[in-house]
């Protein structure tokens, strides 16, 4: 019998943002997610993939290095989907899909604001020690994604 404590393998952060959905969807590049995500020192194309496939390599200030793969991207319903194809160091669990999708807030008092909800579907190898990392740094990119486009 195994000790591991069985836990839900996805994760959905969101929040709204006070802009406009022109703002923060000029954002939403994977090559681009230095520019608002400050635990990212870089984020740039991986030369020698072929031209049909999107490949960005983030390297994060703690040496973390993930390579993605743009996997869906809709600039009429504004959303990315994205999966992790490598990692260094490696990674604890087999696979992830990550999608952020951007809605404009239509009316009531934050009328003209952002909705951003940043999701996550984890390999069944996956921990609850993972699903609460992942849920903590997308809470972070949001908070840091919100201030990038209050500039």
């Amino acid at each position: 019998m195994s000790s591991r404590i069985p836990t839900s393998t996805s994760v959905t952060e969101s929040a709204v943002i006070n802009a406009p959905l022109s703002s923060v969807w000029h954002l939403i590049k994977l090559q681009d997610f230095h520019q608002f995500w400050t635990k990212l020192s870089k984020s740039e194309h991986v030369k020698g993939t072929s031209p049909e496939t999107d490949v960005i390599k983030w390297t994060f200030k703690d040496g973390t290095v993930l390579d993605v793969k743009q996997e869906e991207h809709s600039t009429i319903d504004h959303y990315i989907t994205y999966s992790v194809i490598a990692s260094t160091p490696a990674l604890s669990y087999s696979s992830v899909i990550s999608t952020i999708r951007c809605y404009s807030v239509t009316s009531g008092p934050q009328e003209g604001s952002t909705f951003v909800q940043w999701s996550g579907n984890f390999s069944s190898d996956a921990d609850a020690g993972v699903i609460e990392d992942a849920r903590f740094k997308r809470k972070e990119a949001l908070a840091d994604l919100t201030k990038a486009v209050s500039k």
